[in-house]
């Protein structure tokens, strides 16, 4: 079975983050860079239907140069083998471009199923999948906590607010997985040394058939119009026992309405 796995590097939740105020785009060079935390969950699930079923898990990721680092790691969990499409065409991708683009490389790579975290954790929009399922003609299964695989046929239970919906679709597919799926394995160190040595082709958007005009800040539907600082957050107050703290703190939240 051909699995990819869409991964994306995000800025670390611990950096902080900002725009740039010449574009309004985020400033990816001002943080540090991490691989997106639901997708270490789809990495996981396209592992462990590999160990089962057999097949060859390939990491596709679109990012700056430095998103080389997300690949590594992906690489040492276990997947295969990777591709990075990395061009300055691409800044500034929305979502519909983004889909565009991860379009035109898996019809280089081929696939029999495509696993997506179900957003990422800079952006949230939680789009890409069904995008791109409707991109490639394929059924989207979204929000998957439980995955199944029968020949041609898989089946998911999908994870809602009242419990879970069973969905089966006939493969290729494009399936989008949630944090309650599995639990991620930590890279073994022959793991690490080993992901140096694995394949990782490196496109050019010219190299993947893009076509410039319908990605990066030219190619957007959506854009980021303005945007401010967030104001500095007060300081504590810090609340002394004298015999009355408890007092204290119910006037305190008292006071900010929370009880």
């Amino acid at each position: 079975m051909n699995i990819v796995v869409c991964v994306k590097q995000v800025p670390d939740t611990e950096s902080p983050r900002k725009l740039k105020s010449e574009d309004n785009t985020l400033d990816r060079g001002a943080a540090d860079g991490v691989i997106n935390e639901l997708d270490e969950y789809a990495i996981e699930e396209a592992l462990l239907i590999k160990e089962a079923h057999g097949g060859e898990v390939t990491v596709l990721t679109m990012g700056p140069d430095k998103a080389t680092d997300s690949i590594r790691k992906a690489l040492a969990m276990g997947a295969d083998k990777a591709v990075h499409v990395v061009d300055d065409a691409l800044v500034g991708s929305d979502a519909l471009g983004t889909s565009y683009a991860i379009q035109q490389v898996l019809g280089r790579t081929g696939f029999d199923l495509v696993i997506l975290g179900s957003e990422s954790t800079d952006a949230r929009t939680g789009v890409l999948a069904a995008m791109l399922a409707e991109r490639l003609g394929v059924p989207q299964l979204s929000l998957a906590n439980k995955v199944e695989i029968d020949g041609s046929s898989i089946k998911i239970q999908r994870i809602t607010d009242y419990g879970y919906d069973k969905v089966e679709s006939t493969l290729p597919a494009v399936i989008s997985v949630v944090e309650k799926i599995n639990e991620p394995r930590y890279p073994s160190f022959k793991g690490i040394m080993a992901a140096k040595k694995k394949p990782v082709e490196t496109l050019g958007v010219a190299d993947a058939g893009i076509d410039a005009a319908q990605v990066g800040l030219a190619g957007a539907a959506s854009e980021v119009v303005d945007f401010a600082e967030a104001p500095p957050r007060d300081k504590g107050q810090i609340v002394t026992d004298e015999g009355d703290g408890g007092v204290k703190i119910a006037d305190f939240l008292a006071s900010k309405k929370f009880v």
